[in-house]
């Protein structure tokens, strides 16, 4: 099943509007703009769904099936509105069944309606009937809230939390506009499901207070009902807020089960293969011989014991070889290295010379498995140099390779599970070169993430924390939950784009700068930089066309904010402080706030809020050109302080005048508390109930995900 959602709209009913501008020109010649719905669709394929119309025959379940969700735009008798003159306004019997059962099994449904609704020769009622609903047959008019003049082009009161922020399907919308609209009536709640107004006339109306668009969840399905069509054409579409209420309806509405879709594995069968099976229990043997820094002590283990646990490594990696036809020469000195290892009496192991033959960043095809054998400690988790062995696949699609040839970062791999020794049964994420175990450091030329694993994490994370502070999140968001295979493909172009950023831009750093002595809240503006860049270049690429772009904005806010505010320990926690910061200056902006423990961001201010903040942060650091190094520390320091409050007894926060700049920069270093930036109140709150949570998605993959999903009921 496609990631991305398949939309139809239903031309054959003789509806009054039609995807195709010819069909549009024939419908109203002199102003085909108010018969097509051309950029509509456009607006739906610029985020990568696929659209088409359904021009003949039955919606019959066999049609429906292709699809995630169903347009049913205003069809009318020829008597009554001009239309395209297709088949009949009437829906037979057997159609209304076909849908019904569609929508209650998981499908969804838009059905936009008219003014007037019964005297356009049409059975839409009998169609919102099985799911409780109606159109009310009448014309809306307000002289106060109104567009252009017009007292028929009425604005909706659009329904908030109280406090003016919207979210779900109206987050970042302000204002919309219906077109000479009826109203609506839920008749039946037992057969509507759960209900949700979006909007309704103002109290100046007449009739005041009345529905004009709502959502529905009949069954497993989802449903939309507007009183208009006019608002999605083409002459109306970019007035107001309609566009983008456009694409949360119809995302909204495809975010069923029926549209998500789930990665999948060619090389998944590796992982119940025999030859990995014994080459994964010998590594898992070997592994509690070794010291921290991989050696085996003759003092404490055998070593003949050890050299028959390295045969069978060697004789596992050589039966597992044929599969791995582009990894030849590696896995071949692979073997050589564990007998010289064994050969010198199991010292400080070296695989300098295996590492120099393995270049998986070469071979970036979508599918393609590695095998991978080291002794290696993993990022985030097992700090001892053991042997881990672990089975890849690269994840590379097409639009993927195509980003990349803009975002060049030839280094940079996506990455999947497919099986792991306990090393990385950890919080790690990555599989880096530099982690092994060799006499010397060469110039790498890969670094590889597991985009399976953080979309994994993200998708639990987020959900939890969007429930317990009630954040209603906006469609796209919600996606990123419902699809691992849709929140894996924005987490690749996130990494591809962030790795690259460690190296451009006014005093870029080394990418792995955690190395270097300095206070560490220079590494969490290095992080929050790159991705605060990565930010800026996915709301230009969202502007392009590039489906993945919104849940990248998506993904920085959300990760940084709940799960990198809260993971890991107060030590010197940089990625946490990145969170805390963004978090801090989204509050003090006003584009999120924290209210009755409810959260809730003011959607339409974010992009241009994080966007700000990204420059203020390349301000600093084109400005840190100019300054000493220990200058442009302090100068970071009181950036930081602007936002996230120091620890009250910080020999820092007093300023310069308390701190030995006449020393060796080592003394400010020491200076810094292990908790220099303490969690502010809503980081206290949600670590107790998030942190949990977190610590469950330790050692997660997708596989893994899902069985979770399952046992608890969730989306994924």
């Amino acid at each position: 099943m496609s990631v991305f959602p398949r939309v139809l709209v239903d031309e054959s009913h003789n509806e009054a509007w039609s995807l195709d501008p010819q069909v549009a020109a024939r419908i109203n010649p002199a102003q085909p703009a108010d018969a097509s719905y051309a950029q509509a669709a456009e607006a739906l394929r610029h985020r990568g769904y696929e659209v088409r119309a359904h021009t003949t025959g039955a919606l019959d379940g066999d049609v429906l099936a292709t699809a995630d969700v169903l347009v049913v735009a205003h069809p009318a008798d020829t008597a009554s509105e001009r239309t395209s003159g297709s088949g009949s306004p009437v829906f037979a019997e057997v159609e209304i069944d076909a849908i019904e059962t569609y929508v209650r099994g998981g499908g969804g449904l838009v059905v936009l309606g008219e003014c007037q609704q019964n005297s356009y020769g049409s059975n839409l009622l009998d169609l919102l009937a099985r799911f409780g609903l109606t159109i009310r047959n009448t014309t809306v008019h307000d002289g106060t809230h109104r567009f252009n003049g017009v007292s028929s082009w009425v604005l909706g009161d659009l329904q908030d939390d109280g406090h003016g922020r919207r979210g779900g399907v109206l987050s970042g919308i302000e204002e919309v506009c219906f077109y000479r609209a009826g109203t609506l009536a839920v008749d039946d709640p037992t057969k509507a499901g759960e209900v949700s107004i979006l909007a309704r006339s103002h109290a100046t109306a007449h009739p005041g207070g009345e529905l004009l668009a709502l959502t529905a969840r009949p069954g497993e399905g989802r449903l939309v009902l507007v009183a208009d069509s006019d608002l999605f054409g083409d002459d109306s579409i970019d007035d107001l807020d309609h566009r983008a209420l456009w694409v949360n309806l119809l995302t909204w509405a495809a975010d069923t089960a029926r549209g998500a879709s789930e990665s999948s594995l060619e090389a998944a069968w590796l992982a119940v293969d025999p030859r990995w099976s014994e080459l994964k229990a010998a590594v898992e043997e070997i592994r509690p011989l070794q010291s921290k820094d991989g050696s085996i002590d003759a003092e404490v283990h055998d070593l003949d014991a050890a050299r028959t646990l390295v045969e069978r490594i060697c004789a596992g990696i050589e039966a597992l070889a044929p599969e791995f036809p582009h990894d030849e020469s590696y896995l071949a000195q692979c073997v050589v290295d564990f007998r010289r290892w064994a050969d010198e009496g199991f010292g400080v192991p070296d695989f300098l010379d295996s590492i120099l033959e393995f270049d998986p960043a070469a071979h970036r095809q979508d599918g393609l498995a590695h095998l991978v054998v080291f002794p290696m400690y993993t990022q985030n988790g097992n700090l001892d140099r053991n042997i881990e062995a672990v089975l890849v696949s690269v994840y590379w699609p097409e639009w993927l390779a195509e980003l990349e040839r803009t975002y060049t970062n030839k280094a940079f791999l996506s990455i999947d599970f497919i099986d792991f020794t306990p090393g990385y049964d950890t919080d790690s994420a990555v599989l880096f070169p530099e982690t092994v175990a060799m006499r010397e450091v060469p110039t790498f030329t890969w670094g590889a993430i597991f985009s399976d694993r953080e979309a994994a994490r993200f998708r639990r994370v987020t959900a939890a924390a969007a429930q317990l502070l009630s954040l209603d999140l906006p469609p796209d968001a919600e996606r990123l939950l419902v699809s691992q295979e849709y929140c894996q493909g924005m987490f690749a172009m996130w990494d591809m784009i962030h790795d690259r950023t460690h190296m451009r831009g006014d005093l870029p750093f080394d990418p792995f700068m955690i190395k270097q002595r300095m206070p560490y809240w220079m590494y969490s503006l290095e992080e929050l930089r790159c991705d605060l860049n990565t930010f800026v270049e996915a709301v230009k690429l969202e502007k392009e066309g590039q489906p993945f772009a919104k849940g990248v904005q998506y993904g920085v806010i959300f990760d940084r904010i709940f799960r990198f505010s809260i993971t890991g320990g107060r030590v010197r926690n940089y990625d946490g402080l990145g969170g805390q910061l963004l978090f801090a200056w989204l509050h003090k902006h006003d584009a999120l706030r924290w209210t009755d423990n409810r959260l809730t961001f003011d959607w339409a201010a974010v992009p241009g809020s994080v966007c700000a903040l990204a420059e203020a942060v390349n301000t600093l650091y084109r400005e840190g050109i100019d300054r000493s190094k220990v200058a442009h520390w302090i100068a970071s320091y009181e950036f930081v302080t602007r936002y996230v409050a120091p620890h009250p007894r910080s020999t820092w926060a007093k300023g310069a005048d308390a701190l030995p700049l006449d020393g060796r920069p080592k003394e400010l270093v020491d200076l810094v508390l292990p908790d220099e930036f303490p969690l502010n109140v809503f980081f206290e709150a949600l670590d107790k109930k998030l942190g949990p949570v977190i610590a469950s998605t330790k050692g997660i993959t997708a596989a893994t995900e899902r069985e979770y999903a399952q046992e608890h009921g969730s989306v994924a």
